[in-house]
């Protein structure tokens, strides 16, 4: 698995550009991307964004930093000795979709696929399996598992602030490895205990 997280100055693929990219390859931890560039001209910033990614509208317009097509050519180059390409995280759609858009942007060949793998969905699955009952946003009438409450369920604390595209996907490709094989991973996360080999789980 491609496990992947993007930081953007908003949240349309067409109108917004991406800020950075975080990769690893889960069979090679140690196999990690991590890049930033400015905003592609014309992109729009949203402040909101930037608030929980960290950037300022200064670094997001630094022209001295690589174009976003440029970034987006690397990642790609890099991802071409994987074994497996699957785009996995949290909401991988979203950063599929913001990687799709900026190679269309500047004719780039995108040859990633359109199957994500999305630790939101293993970890609901989890849960139920386990016997325990997903979190519920009463006041939407949706699953509120977004990805602190996934990292605290699998024994992690919550991901820093400002997020960092390659600490998102540190911690993606942690939970992935403890929901789909209940095994760590990671050396950042090895203190960190598996809570339901340990028997204790939140939603039992």
């Amino acid at each position: 698995m491609l496990v992947v997280d993007i930081e953007s100055s908003g949240m349309s693929p067409e109108r917004d550009s991406i800020l950075s990219i975080g990769a690893l390859d889960i069979e090679n931890p140690a196999q990690r991307f991590y890049g930033e560039c400015r905003i592609w001209k014309g992109a729009h910033i949203n402040d909101e964004s930037l608030e929980v990614n960290g950037f300022t509208r200064e670094e997001a317009m630094d022209p001295n930093k690589k174009s976003e097509s440029k970034l987006v050519q690397e990642f790609l180059e890099w991802s071409q000795n994987l074994n497996d390409r699957t785009l996995a995280g949290q909401n991988p759609s979203f950063d599929r979709d913001f990687l799709r858009a900026a190679a269309a942007r500047t004719h780039l060949d995108w040859d990633l696929a359109h199957r994500t793998i999305d630790t939101h969905t293993l970890c609901y699955m989890h849960i139920v399996k386990q016997g325990g009952q997903p979190p519920l946003d009463t006041a939407h009438r949706r699953s509120s598992l977004d990805l602190d409450a996934i990292l605290n369920y699998c024994g992690i604390p919550d991901e820093p602030m400002p997020h960092n595209a390659l600490t998102g996907a540190i911690s993606h490709a942690e939970v992935i490895s403890r929901l789909l094989y209940n095994k760590k991973l990671l050396p950042e996360f090895a203190q960190y205990d598996i809570p339901w080999i340990t028997n204790v789980s939140r939603y039992a």
